[in-house]
């Protein structure tokens, strides 16, 4: 509770702070617009003309569903993969044998594209919510399973110690040294796999669906509607900027002071 409110009231300073950011983008955005005026509307719509089609597509009933249920799809398979990723990597990382034999498999599973496996999700699972699910969890599992293996495997012999000089029962010290410690190393590859599955359930639904943002991307594909494209562009990287700098970006800085 102390943490959420102190996280709320630094919130001001996380959006003052963020004017960096905000001048990078503007930045894109003046040569975004130098590109249109080389190039031409039909190449490459200039970014007032792409805003103007992105706020018609935030008020469109139908896109907002569409928006809806891809970032439930991402959610949760975001979710499943944290969860198993966490459990796992941080119960490998508590046996040296057990890292040493789930190394090479995380190496694969980094190793083999995205892509490859939404072909393979289709095949095995057919067209539709499976194949993305799927897609997204064995994208962003291995993330998350290296973020914890390399927490437990980091966690300091002295506070054990002393841990163990104080007698504090396994409880106290899943929760006082184990927990915070783990978090520190794992909210980093949250943030990846975040970023990682939203870029994937697009892609997935894109080739294997009907419906969701990259379904709608697939239609103006098809319909060599660029601006609509490039909207629903705009939409997914704004989405993505709103979880991070005003949820996870907080939440971060109060895990690295933590960590300090």
């Amino acid at each position: 509770m102390k943490t959420t409110v102190k996280i709320l009231k630094e919130l001001p300073w996380t959006l003052w702070s963020g004017w960096g950011s905000v001048a990078s983008i503007l930045l894109f955005v003046a040569l975004w617009n130098v590109a249109h005026q080389l190039y031409g509307s039909l190449i490459l719509p200039s970014p007032l003309e792409t805003f103007e089609k992105l706020t018609l597509l935030l008020g469109d009933p139908r896109i907002q569903e569409h928006l809806s249920l891809t970032l439930h799809r991402a959610l949760k398979g975001l979710l499943i993969s944290l969860a198993l990723g966490s459990l796992l990597g941080f119960l490998a990382g508590l046996f040296k044998t057990a890292s040493l034999l789930a190394r090479p498999i995380v190496t694969i599973l980094v190793g083999i594209p995205p892509i490859a496996w939404i072909v393979l999700a289709m095949i095995w699972f057919g067209l539709g919510e499976g194949t993305v699910l799927f897609t997204i969890i064995i994208a962003s599992f291995p993330i998350v399973f290296v973020g914890a293996l390399e927490g437990s495997r980091a966690i300091e012999g002295e506070s054990q110690e002393m841990c163990d000089a104080f007698s504090l029962s396994w409880i106290q010290k899943l929760f006082h040294l184990y927990i915070p410690h783990l978090f520190s190393y794992l909210f980093p590859s949250y943030i990846a796999a975040l970023g990682m599955s939203w870029k994937i359930v697009i892609m997935a639904e894109l080739l294997s669906s009907s419906d969701g943002i990259g379904a709608e991307l697939a239609i103006a594909r098809s319909h060599l509607e660029t601006i609509t494209a490039l909207a629903l562009v705009c939409m997914m990287v704004g989405t993505l900027l709103i979880i991070e700098y005003l949820i996870l970006e907080p939440i971060k800085r109060e895990v690295q002071s933590w960590r300090n």
